[in-house]
């Protein structure tokens, strides 16, 4: 033996080099033993390093407006170009908002062709004077002074989670207007095929129906939803539909609310603070579909992540569900981070609280109907409809109508209709409850 297979000796080497048996055999005692090899830890260690997940980041999305802009020299004038006009900067100057209208656009949704406040007074068939009225033109910050100046009825309610929610019902001069801005423009502009809330030919049921049979269910609520749609938002939809900006200042303001500042509130000040401002009313007509429209980008991206990652997405009002098949679980650690940050970029924000995931071994339950083999309506739902018409049939339908309801008889039987959409076998027998009720 040399010195320097001595040394080696000395330090735990061989002097007859490597043994692969015995080499295989360390390894296994040691695994054995609960000890990892060196190979084993560098697996480890690599494992937990691709573990690791990246921090979720969004491409930054810039949006190109389409609208025409006219240079700011020519919306100077000299005389007062309509009545309302605002005052330019210096003295005789007046600033003319009604040139930048875009009649492609009001042509292709087939609107009406609005360019100045009395072009609008015209459309809605009253004095110009009266439609000042209705928007607090000449009010400070164009609002009520009080209550009774107020064009909406404001009414508190209690919800079921907790807090309260403003209902703002609009006064009938108002309202009548509102009809008529939705039946006659917001109604000819079409919705993102996954909203389903408050439109035509859609419903609880078209929501629900995409999700019939997921292995799971993911639930996200927008906090909040109407009042975070506020005045310059609602300003821009109209703008986006081609109307000239003075046009749509004016149809904004006849479609949002500003409470007086003396409101009565069972709320905190801090909490009140987001009804001050000019927003979209809870109780208005247009409503439902200018707050469908100031979702539509929301509607956008939103389903093309859900595609991105082979799930289906639709949205009922402020309900978002995501659906899609069991490979799809372990994504939902990278998936909802990216729509929260989707829906913060949209300016709305999410209910954290009403997060939900749902799998198929659960009831499943999409804006109150049961997806998990077909659409249906829960046993709970139906054995509570079933008791109050029992009821009724037998004491009679005032001892059943605890809220007061003026048209019971046409509530219960939209129930009972509902109920038949879902289970025509469930909903005959309901139907035929409902026939012996002595109205």
């Amino acid at each position: 033996m040399g010195l320097f297979d001595f040394i080696r000796g000395i330090f735990g080497g061989s002097s007859s080099g490597p043994d692969p048996h015995k080499s295989s055999s360390s390894h296994r005692e040691a695994t054995a033993q609960g000890q990892q090899s060196p190979q084993t830890s560098s697996r480890s260690r690599d494992y937990r390093e691709r573990k690791v997940r990246p921090e979720v980041s969004l491409r930054r999305l810039e949006y190109r407006p389409n609208a025409i802009r006219t240079p700011a020299s020519q919306e100077m004038v000299s005389s007062k170009p309509y009545l309302f006009a605002v005052r330019g900067h210096r003295h005789g100057q007046f600033i003319d908002l009604s040139q930048d209208a875009d009649q492609r656009w009001l042509e292709y949704y087939g609107l009406p062709l609005l360019r100045t406040p009395d072009d609008l007074a015209a459309w809605l068939g009253i004095p110009i004077g009266r439609l000042a009225w209705l928007t607090h033109r000449t009010r400070e910050g164009n609002r009520p002074k009080d209550e009774h100046d107020a064009h909406y009825h404001f009414i508190w309610k209690k919800k079921r989670s907790g807090g309260w929610r403003l209902i703002e019902a609009p006064k009938q001069e108002l309202k009548a207007v509102q009809h008529q801005i939705l039946h006659e423009i917001l109604d000819l502009v079409p919705a993102h095929p996954a909203a389903h809330g408050f439109l035509r030919g859609r419903s609880i049921v078209t929501n629900a129906a995409p999700h019939v049979g997921s292995k799971f269910i993911l639930k996200q609520d927008l906090e909040n939803f109407y009042p975070s749609v506020k005045y310059s938002r609602v300003v821009a939809i109209f703008r986006s539909l081609g109307f000239s900006r003075e046009v749509s200042i004016w149809l904004a303001r006849l479609t949002t609310s500003a409470p007086p500042w003396g409101l009565d509130t069972p709320i905190n000040n801090w909490e009140l603070w987001q009804f001050m401002t000019h927003h979209l009313p809870q109780g208005a007509p247009t409503s439902p579909a200018i707050a469908n429209l100031s979702a539509f980008g929301l509607d956008v991206r939103l389903s093309g992540l859900a595609k991105a990652y082979n799930l289906k997405y639709t949205r009922y009002a402020d309900d978002l569900t995501f659906s899609g098949p069991g490979l799809s679980i372990p994504a939902l650690n990278d998936f909802i981070p990216l729509t929260n940050k989707i829906i913060a970029s949209e300016r709305f924000s999410v209910n954290k609280r009403k997060r939900k995931i749902i799998r198929n071994s659960q009831r499943q339950c999409v804006t109150g109907v049961v997806v998990n083999e077909k659409v249906n309506i829960s046993r709970q739902d139906y054995d509570r409809l079933k008791a109050i018409l029992h009821n009724c049939a037998k004491h009679g339908p005032q001892t059943q109508n605890r809220d007061k309801l003026p048209d019971f008889a046409s509530h219960l039987r939209g129930r009972v209709a509902h109920v038949k959409q879902l289970n025509p076998a469930r909903g005959a027998k309901l139907l035929s409850i409902y026939e012996k009720i002595r109205w």
